[in-house]
Parts: C-alpha cells; sequence; structure tokens
C-alpha cells in the first residue's frame, strides 16, 4: 500500500490520536504505518486489520475502546489555545539528533521554536539542591557556551537546571527546557517566569500531551530526551543517588559525550561527579574544555551561522523564495506579497547579514 492523499494537517490528527491511547508508542505506531499503509489507515482500521498488522491483543483492545473516545478537533483546539506545536517522527522539524536515538518520543510539543542550529546543543544537568559553588560554575560554564552559540538544553528544575537556562538567557543564548509533564503544567511553578523567557530565546518540550500532571516516574524518562538532544552532557554538582546520572546513563547509551565538574573531594554533592570522572567521564572546568572536544572551529562557524538567521516575518519568507537560481527583485516581490518598497529594504538587510547576495540587474541568491 502507498502512503494516502490524507492532508497533512489529517495525518497530525491521527498521529495524536494514537499518541492519547495507552499502550500505543512510536514503535507500534510506526509498525501500523509499514502493515496498513498510512496513518490514515491505521486509525481508520478495524480489528481484523489491527491483529493482521501484528499487535497483540491487550494494544488493540486498547485501540478499539480508547479511539472512539477521542475528539481530535478537540485535540488540535487545545493545541491552538496553548500555543503548543506537535512535531511527528516524520516531520522535517523534529531535531535530528533525537529522531535517531533508540526510543525517540513518536510526538514531541513544542512551545517556542526548535532551530536547525540547536543541533550544536550541551545538556546541563545537576542537582536540585546547588551549593553557591555548583550554581557558580553552571552559570560560568553555561554563559561561555551560550555565548559560543551553543544551546543549552536542560529540564527546569531548581538548582543547576534553573541556573544553567538563566545564564543562557543571559548571554543573549538560546535555551530548550524538557518538561516531564504536559506543556500546559509548568513545573517548578516558581520557575513559572523563566518558563515564559525560555520561549521567546529557545523552546519548552515534552513528549507528554496536554494534560499530563507532574509525576516522579515521567522524569527520568525525558532525562533521554536532553541527551538525546545534545552532543554531549555536562554534569555539575550531583551525588551519588541522582537524577543527573541516569541523564548521562542515556548519553553513554546514544553515543554522547559526557563531562563531569570535579568538587571538593569532601563534598558528598559532588560525589556523582567524582564517580563519573573516575568511569571515563571528561573532566571539564570551563566551558572551553568542552568547546575543545566539541571542536572549536566548528563551533565558531555555527555562531556566525547564528547571526545569520532570518529575524523578521519579512525576512522569513523571503529567505523561503531565494534559492540558488537569481531571482529578480520584482518576482520575489510578487511571490511574497511584500510591497516593492518593503522586499527591497528586506533584501538589502538580509544582504548585509549575508543571509542573500546581489547577482546583478535586481537579481539575488541565497549566499
Amino acid at each position: 500500500m502507498t502512503e494516502s492523499n490524507a492532508r497533512p494537517d489529517d495525518r497530525l490528527r491521527y498521529w495524536l490520536g494514537f499518541h492519547l491511547i495507552p499502550r500505543i508508542g512510536g514503535a507500534r505506531i510506526a509498525q501500523l504505518v509499514a502493515r496498513l499503509g498510512s496513518i490514515e489507515a491505521a486509525w481508520q482500521a478495524g480489528e481484523r486489520e489491527l491483529r493482521a498488522a501484528g499487535l497483540p491483543a491487550d494494544a488493540v483492545a486498547s485501540i478499539l475502546s480508547e479511539r472512539p473516545k477521542i475528539d481530535l478537533d478537540r485535540e488540535i483546539n487545545r493545541l491552538e489555545q496553548h500555543g503548543v506545536r506537535p512535531l511527528t517522527l516524520d516531520d522535517d522539524e523534529y531535531p535530528r539528533l533525537l529522531r535517531h536515538i533508540s526510543s525517540p518520543p513518536p510526538i514531541l510539543y513544542v512551545r517556542g521554536e526548535l532551530l536547525a542550529t540547536d543541533e550544536l546543543a550541551i545538556g546541563i544537568v545537576g542537582t536540585r539542591r546547588a551549593s553557591t559553588y555548583g550554581a557558580d560554575m553552571a552559570t560560568r560554564i553555561s554563559a561561555d557556551l551560550a555565548r559560543a552559540g551553543v544551546t543549552i538544553v536542560s529540564g527546569l528544575a531548581l538548582g543547576i537546571d534553573t541556573s544553567a537556562h538563566r545564564a543562557a538567557l543571559d548571554a543573549g543564548g538560546r535555551t530548550i527546557a524538557v518538561f516531564g509533564c504536559g506543556l500546559d503544567t509548568i513545573y517548578p511553578p516558581r520557575n513559572r517566569n523563566l518558563a515564559d523567557q525560555i520561549v521567546e530565546s529557545g523552546a519548552l518540550v515534552s513528549e507528554y500531551p496536554l494534560g499530563t500532571r507532574p509525576d516522579a516516574r515521567n522524569f527520568p524518562v525525558r532525562n533521554r530526551i536532553i541527551s538525546g538532544m545534545s552532543r554531549g552532557v555536562a554534569v555539575i554538582e550531583a551525588p551519588t543517588r541522582s537524577g543527573a546520572l541516569i541523564t548521562t546513563m542515556f548519553a553513554a547509551e546514544q553515543g554522547r559525550d559526557v563531562f563531569a565538574v570535579p568538587g571538593s573531594a569532601l563534598s558528598a554533592a559532588s560525589a556523582g561527579c567524582h564517580a563519573l570522572i573516575r568511569d571515563g567521564a571528561t573532566l571539564v572546568t570551563s566551558a572551553d574544555h568542552i568547546l575543545e572536544y566539541l571542536d572549536v572551529a566548528a563551533v565558531e562557524a555555527h555562531a556566525q551561522s547564528r547571526m545569520a538567521l532570518p529575524e523578521t516575518d519579512s525576512e522569513r519568507i523571503l529567505i523561503a523564495l531565494v534559492g540558488a537560481e537569481p531571482r529578480h527583485i520584482d518576482e520575489l516581490a510578487y511571490d511574497s506579497g511584500l510591497p516593492i518598497h518593503e522586499a527591497s529594504g528586506t533584501l538589502l538587510a538580509m544582504e548585509l547579514k549575508g543571509l542573500v547576495r546581489g547577482a546583478g540587474a535586481g537579481h539575488y541568491v541565497r549566499a
């Protein structure tokens, strides 16, 4: 069977529907699509087709009992009301690094904006009960990484996470917070203002549907997303029994670098970091040490590319229309729907930024 003619928004609705059904994860959705030909056919399949697709009896029963209760239009409206955009595994905007871990979320719910440049990211994790030393190190390292164009990924928890997010924002960089609940719940509540700031300079992401409450069981699982979206994970102050160490386990499984910041030999708060170092994690005391592993030249080039991103709606519209073949300004203005004077001014600004290049006689190509 071939992919149906269902519109992209229809396919998204069916993905959302399956995601709300217990015992139906990404692997089973992929199995259904492979056997039945499309997500639409999978959603509309009857009991016989579901069984023939290889689903176990409990999964089939779950689909048949829960599917009639799900109002797909209502779910789409709820997401829009909360400013949340769902990305499915087959969406081009789904983070590339995350897509290739062993158990990627079938749907990633996003508030804010994910950029291609976020692929150069470092996860910063540590204890919720950060000492002055731990908070200071998290601030220093995160700020310096952010200034170098590295996106900071963490979990919005109190302590090290909060210091990392704030430092990235204060440095004018980008940061991503990974939730262990639905994006309609800010947890912990005292970080509500911080979450709002992150939406403006990064994104809040979660694999959990709206309405999912914070649950202790969710947070260890979400840690695989922190490491999965990152090139490496840095642990800054963590005792031996710490959720941060779970993140490093996922990082090791995913082939990510693991960095650890040492503390006092007498501090129980750094005992987990010292154990990581003994087990082979890279000892770091500054952002420069991490940048060495990321390849400084690549980081600097990445930072330059961040400076040349479209900043306005007009720039975003025009950059989508400019390609490798020269196009005349009149044609670009017509296709973009922008007045000629606005298109001309915007293209000039984009040329100064290095986004486009003049090709002579009023023609432009992408730089």
